[in-house]
């Protein structure tokens, strides 16, 4: 008991940097909810129970555009599909006794971040996989929550230009990891050209738009650019 209790206080620990990177991008996910006109509460509750910020970027855009609950859910399945192969790799790692409860709990916690923490320990049980969950969530809830407050007061025009946010978050992430790989690189332009060609279709919902270019653009991606077994493993 006092070895997982250690684990479980060790985990908290590693887990704070994690906690205010993601109070940093929720103020962004919030303020951009608002503007979607998302109430402050819905939003809170949507970072509460997905914890993924680009599904859920990508499912505010789609509510935004009028798009169907349909597309909502393919889109957001879609963008999270990483996840799977996440809560699979973990399941191997798990103790075969741990209940499917556990598993499930572990689950709604998988994000790249905690998932890397996660599997960076000697092993992985329960007790410090859910510790490392506990202040990522409230942080990521407690930065939208905050977010979407300061959005409901701001006037629209100031609003709109902490909307920048959003985009600078994305080019943070995107540009280390295209710099870094080639492969990368051509995958964000191939996604970025045909969804500008795709804009050019205005029968095309924006929903649809996200669904085709996930789906086409990682599909050619996986065939073209196989990554070898020794860069994946």
């Amino acid at each position: 008991m006092a070895q997982v209790d250690g684990e479980a206080r060790e985990a908290v620990r590693d887990s704070f940097p994690i906690a205010l990177g993601y109070f940093t991008v929720a103020l962004a996910f919030g303020l951009y909810a608002i503007g979607a006109g998302v109430p402050a509460a819905a939003a809170g509750l949507v970072s509460l129970t997905n914890l993924s910020s680009s599904g859920q970027f990508a499912g505010i855009t789609i509510f935004a555009d009028g798009g169907t609950w349909l597309q909502v859910a393919l889109g957001v399945a879609l963008v999270n599909l990483r996840y799977v192969l996440m809560g699979v790799s973990l399941g191997q790692r798990l103790d075969p006794v741990t209940p499917t409860w556990q598993r499930l709990v572990m689950a709604a916690g998988i994000t790249d971040e905690i998932y890397a923490l996660g599997m960076a320990r000697p092993r992985v049980t329960f007790a410090n996989y859910a510790a490392s969950m506990v202040l990522p969530i409230a942080g990521w809830t407690g930065g939208t929550l905050v977010g979407a407050a300061v959005g409901e007061v701001l006037p629209d025009a100031l609003r709109s230009a902490f909307g920048v946010l959003l985009y600078a978050m994305f080019v943070a992430i995107v540009v280390p990891a295209a710099r870094a790989s080639g492969k990368v690189l051509a995958v964000v332009l191939a996604a970025a050209a045909l969804s500008a060609a795709l804009s050019f279709l205005p029968a095309l919902a924006v929903g649809w738009r996200i669904i085709i270019v996930t789906v086409v653009v990682c599909a050619v991606a996986a065939t073209v650019l196989p990554v070898p077994s020794e860069e994946g493993s």
